[in-house]
């Protein structure tokens, strides 16, 4: 049994860490990891397996990472507890890795700062954290889609985490999991068709409560800045405008708090991929809209941040 109220404080420190620190490129991270184990399973899977039968691979995939996921952070934190400091210590830097608001707050900054120099460079910016095409987009379409990116993640790749982490490091670490093989196999593509349904289905599961309470903290925090009672009725009016039943969420609160409109056709691995809009276009996209969505992916986590500050307090008393 995990204390509670000592997991918290780890968490708090934990994001405090990610802000100073960020994801330097020559950190060993936990995700990259993860991204050469689902590499090689895909790589031996489709050796092993018939097309069809790429089904079966998926589901199997999906439980033996869950394990690995679990397991090992689980153990290394069952082996540090002889020492109360060295355990949190440990757990400090393990839930550090699982969030990525400075991260994405850098990546988004490139692309910013790219736009204004040249577009060939803010199209190789974005193909980093984007899985549609980007070589023919304009400058209108590649600050949608870093604004979709930063909302989406928002929920992926700060509050589901710390949603998760709360329940203990080694959930942290199996949402982490999930999340990336979502990210490399859970495209509906006739290439991932078979061997990504199982990693998307799943990843649809682990972000159902993630990215609605990631679209409601967003409205939350923009309070005294932005019209919450539009970005309210946006999210939910748009909630179903996305083949995903989550990101629509986080992307509807950004879109309505804005006053933008995401969402529309984008190009996967050459494949037109139609999508509904997302959002009322009372003006056009501009690139300080970029620089808004990560203020925006900030005052939610420290909105979260502040709920489980405030839990803390009425637990003490």
């Amino acid at each position: 049994m995990i204390d509670i109220n000592l997991q918290i404080f780890d968490i708090i420190l934990a994001c405090l860490l990610d802000l100073i620190l960020g994801d330097p490129y020559n950190f060993p991270h936990p995700v990259k990891m993860m991204g050469k184990i689902i590499s090689f399973e895909e790589s031996v899977a489709r050796k092993v397996f018939k097309e069809k039968d790429l089904y079966f691979a998926g589901f199997l995939i999906v439980l033996l990472n869950i394990c690995i996921a679990f397991i090992i952070p689980y153990y290394l934190l069952k082996i540090c507890s002889f020492n109360f400091y060295l355990y949190h210590i440990i757990n400090i830097l393990l839930l550090y890795t699982t969030i990525a608001a400075r991260c994405l707050r850098d990546e988004a900054f490139k692309i910013y700062k790219a736009l204004n120099c040249s577009i060939e460079e803010a199209r190789l910016k974005l193909s980093f954290i984007v899985g549609r095409d980007t070589k023919n987009l304009n400058d209108k379409e590649v600050i949608r889609a870093t604004v979709e990116t930063v909302a989406e993640n928002t929920s992926d790749g700060v509050i589901a985490p710390l949603f998760y982490a709360i329940f203990g490091t080694p959930f942290a670490f199996v949402y982490k999991m999930v999340n990336t093989m979502d990210s490399m196999l859970g495209y509906m593509n006739q290439k991932y068709r078979y061997i990504g349904f199982f990693p998307a289905k799943t990843d649809d599961l682990f972000n159902y409560i993630p990215a609605r309470l990631t679209g409601f903290l967003m409205i939350i925090s923009g309070i005294f800045r932005y019209n919450i009672k539009e970005a309210f009725r946006i999210m939910i009016r748009d909630r179903k405008n996305h083949k995903s039943p989550n990101c629509a969420y986080p992307e509807g609160a950004v879109a309505g708090l804005l006053g933008v409109q995401l969402g529309g056709d984008n190009f996967y691995f050459g494949e037109l991929v139609k999508k509904p809009k997302i959002g009322d276009k009372k003006r056009e996209l501009e690139i300080e809209d970029i620089k808004r969505a990560v203020s925006i992916m900030f005052a939610a986590e420290g909105v979260f941040i502040g709920g489980l500050v405030f839990l803390i307090l009425v637990k003490g008393y």
